[in-house]
């Protein structure tokens, strides 16, 4: 049986507009965020702590690496974006809305289990490891829908590694998330000059 050669040839697709931004800054945010808060955690919790710190001390830590990575991509993406079409912006629109769902669902399994279960302490590891999970599963969706595939294996590697970490206790939990979260956006913002040039 033969097969005919198509008439006219398929036209390739332009990639995605927020596929052009350059993620390096949020990146390194982000490794920030987990290396100094959840390793700030990792050497202050257990038994027998390395640290005496206060409970805000890695929260904070955590917090404003977040909170600088997002504003870092969120702006990146904003530029990228100009002139995105309407089913571009839409996808991203719809990509945006499950950080609330993830977080919103997130919350709402922590708070169930560790209440029908009567232990309170899970929320120690479920939160750091179910957050790393949430947003390894949402890498995956931004990747997929604005054809990145080095922030599609950030995505698959958060969310092994928020999994697999959950075989360990509270300090273990912390320490993966700081040492193989944080070497995964270092990792990821070392590739990203490498993505934008291709």
């Amino acid at each position: 049986m033969n097969v005919a050669a198509p008439a006219t040839p398929i036209p390739a697709t332009e990639l995605p507009s927020a596929n052009k931004a350059d993620n390096r800054p949020g990146y390194i945010g982000f490794a920030a965020a987990f290396l100094f808060g959840h390793g700030t955690a990792a050497l202050s919790k257990g038994a027998d702590p390395v640290l005496s710190l206060p409970a805000w001390v890695p929260l904070t830590l955590l917090g404003v690496g977040i909170v600088t990575g997002l504003v870092l991509i969120m702006k990146a993406g904003a530029r990228a974006g100009r002139g995105a079409d309407r089913s571009e912006q839409l996808a991203e629109k719809l990509v945006g809305t499950s950080w609330v769902t993830g977080f919103v669902a997130l919350a709402l399994a922590i708070t169930g289990v560790a209440t029908a279960f009567d232990l309170p302490e899970l929320q120690d590891v479920l939160w750091p490891a179910g957050s790393v999970l949430v947003v390894g599963l949402i890498n995956l969706a931004e990747g997929a829908v604005r054809r990145n595939t080095l922030h599609y294996g950030l995505g698959t590697w958060l969310t092994l590694i928020a999994s697999a970490s959950l075989f360990l206790d509270t300090p273990g939990v912390y320490g993966v998330l700081a040492v193989a979260g944080g070497a995964g956006y270092l990792v990821a913002a070392a590739l990203e000059p490498r993505r934008l040039a291709a």
